[in-house]
């Protein structure tokens, strides 16, 4: 019987490692982005995620939050099957273009 063959229980870390790659799997591959960090609070078969994130500038923020969201909810849902009915994303930091290839050039 089902019951009695025990229970599998993934860790907390394990949950937020999964909801950072799918974070940055939404996001654009941006040379020297660190990866988001992702913090979340598990409850039965329920998992709240606050997701932080650093975004190019320019960017449609809210696009690229909503894609976060809908990833993150997606990923954590399909690979430790918990429900997220909340995904909070914030922007800790956005990087102007000049600031992605600083140190590239090199004066001579």
């Amino acid at each position: 019987m089902p019951a009695e063959r025990g229970s599998t229980r993934i860790a907390d870390r394990v949950v937020a490692k999964i909801a950072s790659q799918a974070a940055r799997e939404a996001l654009p591959a941006v040379p020297r982005m660190p990866r988001p960090n992702a913090v979340v609070a598990v409850r039965d078969r329920t998992v709240r995620v606050r997701v932080a994130v650093e975004l190019p500038y320019p960017s449609d923020i809210g696009a690229r939050c909503g894609a976060v969201r809908n990833r993150v909810g997606q990923r954590v849902t399909e690979l430790v099957a918990m429900e997220v009915p909340e995904v909070a994303v914030t922007v800790e930091r956005l990087h102007p273009p000049h600031a992605r290839g600083a140190g590239r050039e090199r004066v001579r």
